[in-house]
């Protein structure tokens, strides 16, 4: 189905943004595009690869050099006149997604950043969707299943990331009464379920890691738990989510977790790794207050290769509710395969990429 819209995408050229504005011009949009100055060598060069391989001339996009933490997104005046005139979509992917990072730096690019996309965004006279990709992760320390409509809460977070990304979603929230807004909340982003490609090797890719390092020897003990699940999406599903909805009124208003609706717990998940590495599952399972004890030592992410600002993420007592995802990802065929139906591909194409 063809896409006859102007779109402005924030966050390229990230993991997640690359393979939507690949998506994006497949299906014939036009894209404008804000990218920091240091990233205009690497943009460019993805352009040029995209406009190639989807068969589009290169003036159906525009990079516009900026920054969202400055005012006005410190666009040209000429290049936010375009954004104004031309835009009709807009996606807002830039932010910080590091787990270890500072609150001052966190909050000026995933508080202050969001509050100033969304002020451009409200200045747009076109504007048909606005499409903000948050996180399952601005439930912060709650427990048990959290739902697509709820968001504020006094949990607690276990990192600025992830408070950051709470109060940024608060921001977007406040303005759906004005705007066309969907707000979408990825679980753990890992590589293609068809070709395993990543340029992300964190999330389950450290305990792919730990697994090659010595797979007969580290696929004996399970370090993994039968009470908590690691909920983890391939990003072709993502990408696939955000434009298929793209233009979607129905989504306008809602909050959409992109979560696998049935995940693996931790348990399982090492034992489907150990089983696409070693060939066998585990012998012996180690108990969880230990093997968090542990991962929690000074000297650990040196053995491991898993920093401690992640350990929690591998014993969080949380689920997501995907009705609401599912009810509208279903008329276009997109569903979230499950994880062993992909895993061998992910792991072959991290054991092919050692380096990251």
């Amino acid at each position: 189905m063809g896409f006859d819209e102007t779109a402005f995408l924030t966050g390229f050229p990230g993991f997640i943004a690359s393979r939507l504005v690949r998506q994006l011009a497949k299906a014939g949009a036009r894209l404008l595009l804000l990218v920091q100055p240091s990233f205009l060598e690497q943009a460019t060069k993805e352009l040029d690869q995209i406009a190639v391989s989807e068969g589009r001339t290169r003036d159906s996009f525009r990079i516009l050099p900026g920054d969202i933490s400055e005012h006005h997104l410190g666009l040209t005046a000429g290049d936010l006149e375009i954004l104004r005139v031309e835009s009709t979509v807009v996606f807002h992917l830039a932010a910080l997604y590091d787990l270890a990072v500072e609150r001052e730096l966190a909050m000026k690019v995933n508080v202050a950043g969001t509050r100033n996309v969304n002020q451009i965004v409200a200045t747009l006279p076109k504007l048909r969707n606005y499409h903000y990709v948050s996180t399952c992760y601005v439930a912060g320390k709650r427990r048990g299943r959290i739902l697509e409509t709820e968001l504020q809460h006094e949990a607690d977070f276990r990192n600025y990331y992830e408070e950051t990304k709470y109060l940024a979603e608060m921001e977007v929230e406040s303005a759906k009464a004005d705007l066309p807004i969907t707000i979408h909340r990825p679980s753990v982003v890992c590589g293609d379920s068809r070709s395993g490609e990543t340029a992300k090797f964190d999330g389950v890719y450290y305990l792919i890691r730990y697994l090659l390092k010595w797979p007969a020897g580290f696929s004996f003990l399970n370090i993994g738990n039968r009470e908590v699940s690691l909920n983890l999406v391939p990003v072709d599903f993502v990408v696939e989510s955000l434009s298929a909805l793209a233009s979607d009124p129905k989504a306008i208003g809602k909050t959409l977790q992109l979560a696998d609706p049935d995940p693996l717990t931790t348990f399982e998940l090492f034992n489907t790794l150990a089983r696409e590495i070693n060939g066998s599952g585990s012998r012996i399972t180690l108990p969880a207050s230990l093997v968090h004890f542990t991962l929690m030592l000074p000297p650990t992410p040196s053995f491991t290769g898993l920093p401690h600002a992640a350990v929690p993420y591998f014993f969080l007592s949380q689920t997501y509710d995907t009705r609401q995802s599912v009810e509208l990802l279903s008329p276009h065929g997109i569903h979230c395969p499950s994880f062993p139906t992909y895993a061998s591909t992910i792991v072959d194409f991290a054991a092919r990429h050692p380096s990251g």
